[in-house]
Order: C-alpha cells, then sequence, then structure tokens
C-alpha cells in the first residue's frame, strides 16, 4: 500500500512539472504597428490597443507605434479606439511575430465598440445578434446622480423603483428585481435583491463601463436574467509599465452630497494592481411640495484591491471589495399641518424642527448594509482553446433598525452567505465556428439575526449548464445557445412564542410564523439569433430568446413588514418559475450625419409573478399586524404579455459636425391574458418617456480645453394610466417634464491634456415636483393638510464633480 501511495505521489508530481514546462515554453509573439490618421496621415499618440480577452493592451508612443509582447499563437480580438474617431475592431491569428498598421478615420459618433457581456468571448457588437447597449465613464460623467443605478436613466428604456435617493432598482423594459441579473466585473451580484429597498452594492465611483442586455441573459447567467443583464466594469488596467492615480470628488446642491474617491493602479512586467477608496454622504433631500424630506439621507464608505497577473498563458486575479452603506428610511408621517413628524429617544412623537434636518445625521428607521466580496477571476491559453474560470464568495449583511428607544436593536437582519462558481472551456474555432461550454451555479444561504422575520432561514444551490456558439458567414453572423439550470431551495421551520420570539420546540402557546419546504425548480433557456448587414452603414439583428426564473425566497415565503414598503408582505409557496419567451428586432443606421435605432420586442411571460393587495372581509385593507398597521399584499402570478421598443436618432448636421440633436423615445405596454380591466395591467411599469438633447462637442477648445461638451435636455413622462387599479394596488400618474442641462471639460496642466476634467449637470432646473410611476415614496401616508398622498422626488440639483489624473 506504502508503494502505491508513493507511485501516486510520484505521477501526480510528474505531471504538474508537465503543466508546468508546458505553459512556460509557450512561444512568445509579438504584435506591433504604427496608426494613423486616415485622411492627414498624421501619427496619433496614445491611441488605445485592447484585447479584451486577455485583460491586456496598450497604447501608442508620440509616434504612434505600439506594441504587445509575450502573445501566445491564437486568435485574438483588437479593439483600437481613440476619442474622436471610429473605432476598429479586428480579429486576428498571430502565429508568429506580426505588424499590423492601422488607419482611424474621424468620426462625431460610435458604434463599432466590443462587448464581453451576453456572449462567450469578445465580440464585435454590430455583428453580435443580441441587443445590447453600453455606456462609457464619460457618458457617466455627463449625468448628474445620487447613485449608480440613478447614473443609467437617460438610457432607454432603464428605469428605476426608487425609494429616496439612495435606493435605485434597475428596471430594464418593464422588469425589475430578481428579473435583472447584476454583474460586477462578469460575477453575478447577489444580496437579497428581491427587496423593493434593496440597492446595488457597488461602489459608483468604481465603475468605467457599463454594458446592458435587453432580454433574457439566462443562457449565459442561469436563472434570473429574463429582463436583461447588467454588467459595472471596472476600468481597465494600465499599459504595460505604467502607473495611474486618479482622484474624484463630487458636491451636489439638493442635498449637500459630498463625494470622493481615491484610486491607484500600475501594471509591471505582467504584474497588475490597483486599489481605491470611497466615501460619500447625503443629507435630506427636498422639492417643492415636500420641502426638506425628513429622514431620506444616506452615508456610504467602500474600498476595493486587486492583484494579479498576465502573461503568456493568461492571467489570474484576485479582488477584493468592501460596501458599507447607513440609509435613512423616510416614513413620510405629519401632523395636521403638513409637518414631517418622527418618534424621538424617549418615544414621544414630535414635529421635526429645523435642526432635525441639517447635517448627515443618521434617524430613525435607517439599513445597515456591509457587503463582501472575494473573487478569483481566471484565463488560461491552452494549445487548443481556452478556459474562462472564476470563483466567488459574497456576505451580505443587511441589518434594519426602527426602534429610536432601542437604537441597538435590529428589528431586521437578513445574514447571507453566497458561494458562486463559473467555468467555461472556448473551443479552437472550426470551420469559423466559435463554440463554448460552461458550468455555473451558487450555493447560498440567509440566517436571520435579528428580533424580527420576514423571510425564513434558508439554504439554496443552483447547477447549470450551457453550450453556445456562433459563426460569422459572408453575409451574416448566426449565434445562439441553450442552458439547462436546476435549482433546489428549502428552508427552516420558525415558531415564535408570545412575545415574538422563536421557540426550538413549539406548544399550546405559540405560533408558526414560517412552515418548512424543500423546492426544486428547473428550466431550460436558449436563444438564436442573426445578424445581417444590409449596407456599410446599416444592419439588422433578429433574436429569438427564451428565459427561465424560478420564484425567489421572498415570493415564496415572505410574512412580515418591511420598513420603506409601506406594506405587509405575504409570500405563496405553490409559485411555479416564470418562463419567457422573447423577440427581438433591431435596425441600425451610421453614417456621417445621422445615428438611427429602432429596437422593438415581444416578450411573453408565463407565471408571471407579481404582488397585489389583500381586502378584508369588510371591504377595506387587510391589516394583519395592528400594532403596526399596513396593508397586506400577498404575490400571486398570471400569464403577461410585454411589448414595445426604443427608438433614437441622433442628426449631427454637416457642416456643423459638433452639433448632436439627439431624442429618443422608449415605450412598454404590459397586460395579463384574461384579466378584467382593474387587474389587466401589471404593476409597477413606466411611463412611456421621450428625451430630447441639444448638444455641442468639441475635441479641443485651443491649448487648455480639451474634450468640451455643452448640453441641454428635455424628459417628458407620459401619463401613465395603464396600471393595476384592483384594490388600491397601485394608482396612475400624471405627465411632467423634466430640464436639465451639463457643461463638460478636459483641462490641460503638467503636459498632461486630462490632469483636470470638470463636469457641472444640472438635473430638474425648473424645480418640478412631480412622483415617479416607480418611486416606492408614491405610496407613503397623505399629507392632510394639502390632500397629497406620498412624498414627492427630488427637486432642482446641480451636481459639480471634479477628477484629477496622475
Amino acid at each position: 500500500m506504502f508503494n502505491r501511495s508513493k507511485m501516486n505521489f510520484k505521477n501526480i508530481t510528474l505531471l504538474l512539472v508537465y503543466v508546468f514546462v508546458s505553459i512556460n515554453i509557450i512561444a512568445q509573439n509579438k504584435i506591433s504597428g504604427k496608426i494613423k490618421d486616415k485622411n492627414t496621415k498624421d501619427d496619433l499618440p496614445f491611441v488605445s490597443i485592447y484585447i479584451s480577452d486577455l485583460k491586456t493592451g496598450t497604447v501608442t508612443d508620440n509616434d504612434g507605434n505600439y506594441h504587445i509582447d509575450d502573445l501566445k499563437a491564437g486568435s485574438y480580438m483588437l479593439n483600437v479606439s481613440y476619442l474622436g474617431y471610429k473605432s476598429i475592431v479586428k480579429s486576428i491569428k498571430v502565429t508568429k511575430d506580426t505588424v499590423i498598421n492601422f488607419q482611424l478615420s474621424p468620426a462625431v459618433t460610435e458604434m463599432n465598440e466590443v462587448i464581453i457581456t451576453g456572449v462567450t468571448r469578445s465580440s464585435e457588437l454590430k455583428t453580435n445578434p443580441i441587443v445590447v447597449k453600453t455606456m462609457n465613464a464619460k457618458a457617466l460623467n455627463h449625468v448628474g446622480s445620487t447613485n449608480l443605478i440613478d447614473g443609467l436613466k437617460n438610457i432607454p428604456s432603464v428605469n428605476q423603483i426608487t425609494t429616496g435617493a439612495a435606493i435605485s432598482k434597475p428596471v430594464i423594459r418593464g422588469l425589475g428585481y430578481n428579473r435583472v441579473i447584476t454583474l460586477n466585473n462578469g460575477v453575478k451580484q447577489e444580496g437579497q435583491q428581491w427587496g423593493d429597498e434593496h440597492g446595488i452594492e457597488i461602489d459608483q465611483y468604481s465603475i468605467d463601463r457599463v454594458e446592458i442586455v435587453k432580454g433574457p441573459g439566462s443562457l449565459m447567467y442561469g436563472s434570473d436574467g429574463i429582463a436583461g443583464v447588467l454588467n459595472f466594469l471596472a476600468p481597465k488596467a494600465p499599459p504595460m509599465g505604467e502607473t495611474k492615480t486618479q482622484f474624484i470628488s463630487n458636491y451636489q446642491t439638493n442635498n449637500n452630497l459630498i463625494g470622493y474617491s481615491l484610486s491607484s493602479a500600475g501594471n509591471k512586467k505582467g504584474f497588475q494592481w490597483s486599489g481605491r477608496f470611497s466615501n460619500k454622504f447625503a443629507g435630506d433631500y427636498q422639492n417643492a411640495y415636500d420641502g426638506k424630506v425628513l429622514n431620506s439621507g444616506f452615508k456610504e464608505f467602500d474600498g476595493d484591491v486587486s492583484v494579479g497577473i498576465n502573461k503568456n498563458w493568461g492571467y489570474s486575479h484576485l479582488i477584493l471589495s468592501s460596501f458599507n452603506q447607513t440609509i435613512n428610511m423616510v416614513e413620510g408621517e405629519r401632523d395636521s399641518l403638513g409637518n414631517f413628524i418622527f418618534v424621538n429617544s424617549n418615544g414621544d412623537e414630535v414635529t421635526a424642527g429645523p435642526s432635525d434636518y441639517k447635517g448627515y445625521k443618521v434617524g430613525f428607521p435607517h439599513q445597515e448594509i456591509n457587503h463582501l466580496r472575494a473573487i478569483s477571476d481566471n484565463y488560461f491559453i491552452l494549445n487548443k482553446g481556452t478556459i474562462n474560470a472564476n470563483l466567488g464568495f459574497q456576505n451580505n449583511q443587511r441589518k434594519e433598525f426602527g426602534d429610536p428607544t432601542n437604537p441597538n436593536d435590529k428589528d431586521l437582519y437578513f445574514y447571507l452567505n453566497t458561494f458562486s462558481y463559473n467555468a467555461r472551456y472556448n473551443f479552437e474555432k472550426i470551420k469559423g465556428w466559435e463554440t463554448s461550454i460552461g458550468i455555473g451555479g451558487m450555493q447560498q444561504s440567509n440566517t436571520n439575526k435579528g428580533l424580527e422575520f420576514l423571510i425564513p432561514d434558508y439554504n439554496l444551490f443552483d447547477a447549470g449548464i450551457f453550450v453556445y456558439t456562433q459563426k460569422t458567414f459572408d453575409k451574416f453572423t448566426l449565434a445562439g445557445g441553450v442552458r439547462f439550470d436546476n435549482r433546489n431551495m428549502n428552508t427552516k421551520e420558525l415558531y415564535l412564542d408570545s412575545l415574538e420570539q422563536p421557540v426550538s420546540k413549539p406548544d399550546a402557546n405559540s405560533e408558526l410564523k414560517f412552515s418548512s419546504f424543500t423546492k426544486n425548480y428547473h428550466g431550460i433557456s436558449g436563444s438564436v439569433g442573426v445578424s445581417y448587414p444590409l449596407t456599410s452603414i446599416s444592419t439588422l439583428k433578429l433574436n429569438l430568446s427564451r428565459g427561465f426564473r424560478a420564484p425567489n425566497i421572498a415570493e415564496l415565503s415572505s410574512n412580515g413588514r418591511h420598513e420603506g414598503t409601506f406594506r405587509y408582505e405575504i409570500g405563496d409557496p405553490n409559485l411555479k418559475p416564470e418562463i419567457s419567451h422573447q423577440i427581438d428586432i433591431a435596425y441600425y443606421l451610421t453614417s456621417k450625419h445621422i445615428t438611427f435605432s429602432l429596437t422593438p420586442f415581444v416578450n411573453f411571460i408565463g407565471n408571471y409573478i407579481y404582488s397585489e393587495k389583500l381586502k378584508g372581509e369588510n371591504g377595506l385593507d387587510s391589516i394583519p399586524d395592528s400594532s403596526e398597521p399596513a396593508p397586506a399584499f400577498k404575490f400571486t402570478s398570471g400569464n403577461a404579455t410585454l411589448l414595445g421598443g426604443e427608438v433614437y436618432l441622433d442628426i449631427h448636421p454637416h457642416p456643423l459636425d459638433w452639433l448632436h440633436l439627439e431624442n429618443s423615445f422608449a415605450y412598454v405596454q404590459a397586460t395579463q391574458s384574461n384579466q378584467p380591466d382593474s387587474t389587466k395591467f401589471l404593476p409597477f411599469i413606466p411611463a412611456p418617456k421621450y428625451r430630447g438633447v441639444i448638444k455641442a462637442q468639441f475635441k479641443n477648445a485651443g491649448n487648455t480645453f480639451s474634450n468640451l461638451f455643452i448640453q441641454f435636455a428635455v424628459d417628458h413622462f407620459f401619463k401613465q394610466d395603464k396600471f393595476f387599479s384592483a384594490y388600491g394596488t397601485e394608482t396612475g400618474t400624471p405627465a411632467y417634464t423634466l430640464i436639465s442641462a451639463g457643461f463638460g471639460t478636459n483641462i490641460k496642466a503638467f503636459n498632461r491634456k486630462d490632469f483636470f476634467s470638470l463636469y457641472i449637470t444640472g438635473e430638474n432646473l425648473a424645480d418640478i415636483a412631480y412622483q415617479n410611476h416607480l418611486s416606492r415614496l408614491k405610496y407613503a401616508p397623505e399629507n392632510l393638510a394639502t390632500g397629497r398622498v406620498g412624498v414627492y422626488n427630488m427637486g432642482r440639483n446641480i451636481s459639480m464633480k471634479l477628477i484629477m489624473n496622475f
């Protein structure tokens, strides 16, 4: 037996030596060349050449020369980009040192990009059949926003369910909550996203780019993404041999928001590192009707660090991040004169005075959120094919404090651990087919540690397997795949005594809070699509997809009142998985003077899950807990149809190429089959929206200023009179119009053109008092002095952001 163990150890050692030697004898190749302006033939310095799959790249020197060293033989997609020029996306095969030169054409718009979301390897945006919208750091800086999701509000058909200024939940084409998958650098974010007042635990200042998939994303990422995918991406690593430091500062006038972030990143001989610390805090926001909204401020501090190595065999990165936020929760209760009231530390109900609105104090109720994240991200280049593999751990702690007389008591305390895994083998291209097969899933457990209980303790295990392939023919690109997912969930039984404390053994005086159950859900997701270039400047896309979403823990088993939602939630353990069938058509036109897109869709969802208000025997609202009166809502389901789309038109007339006249319109209608008028329309569907922008952009404005822009915008939200009116579940929303403006520029200093970047934006400049249809505060208590129901959205807000690059 000893000899057998010795022999096994020897074999393992030989295998490891073989693998190590194989990796290190990989031939090293180089790509190099020169990049010029196509018209003037001038050399272009500081042009970016990037290989997304390898997470590596470089920039041209002062003479337009570039080189990327230490490459293994294989196929790579190069993305050559420079502000003010049309990007070039080119797939090349490297078998030896390769010289490839590029000539860039000046352009005022950019539609030719590389995407990494919803695909198994980097793909050209215009040839991929799925509908994807991207937003880079420059565009994000053009928007005055109080949180990360708020920064996406100008993208057609991307909306947000809000609870004040700090909490925004993404909605894509009328679908939100667990139907939208949020990725943080490609890894699924898990943080109790089923809750109305549970935001996204990602540092706003750490994001350099967002890729948005509109439509089922279940194929790549498993259950949940039947609405789409948001992939938030960190800045690219600096070119080889460089170190970059950046400081971001932001001040906003409405709620006195102050934010700042300091980051540093480097790349030396293939060793990459980055680190960031961010802090943000805000006081109570205000509007024309409510004045200052009591207890609407928040605080946030975040940090992250990453280290990794990039070599010719691929890369291996370790990413650690910590997100920490304290959010005050608006209750909206007032006295007979319309003044906000609150309960003080003595338990007395008092009217808020001027001092209660000042500063950045933490009030009651409030949430504390801590999200810890550790990710191992890896990419290996083999002799035939490549492997992507990542492992992740996330710890999400969400605490709610509601009793000012006992300020340390945690009413709710969710303690969530998630272990995730994803692995994918990308086959070598065979007769033009690029095929990948992969697995992915997670193990998750939630424990209640608070005084109250909204959902039970539970364990969940996900596992999925998929195959995806694509090929570009002479005239079109065909792509598609299929995935099978299985989710197992089991919950723990909970009994409470007369004091609402858990008991280990039930008796005659105890009451059942949660029943235990075990559920197993499985489903098939898939898609097939084609992208066809009609001409050199226009493309037509068609994509058919099927999505799968298992019910979440709140939909199955909620039983309690949640601060900020103004309701008592009741789950239904008999709910079935949602199944989505969507058809997407997209037409894109990009010419010298017009950019146009038309993207209609229709989505048929079986077993669509939503909540409706319950009525008591007396015909009034059902109130399960008289000590904390809130109307009861129960989760139910039906068959739904969502249809709509987006239209975008940007006119930049010659010879005024610096002028942009941008127009967009987004519309979605969501109905249930065979229902009367009161239950025909689904709840929380965004109103139709038109956005018009007049923008002037200048590449250079003298020797000091560059990339200068000035813009003026109008956002018109049409009335939403198609709502779920049964039992008072939802009310209509009148139309309103918001006016905004912005200015920004890079400022040269210390021989660097972008040493300073200054952005000044104004939102809701006319200080219109309005309630967005997706605002949770719309259903706050009535103001008895005015007869208005709920709390209104933020009024005029001026944002000033200064970025320093070292």
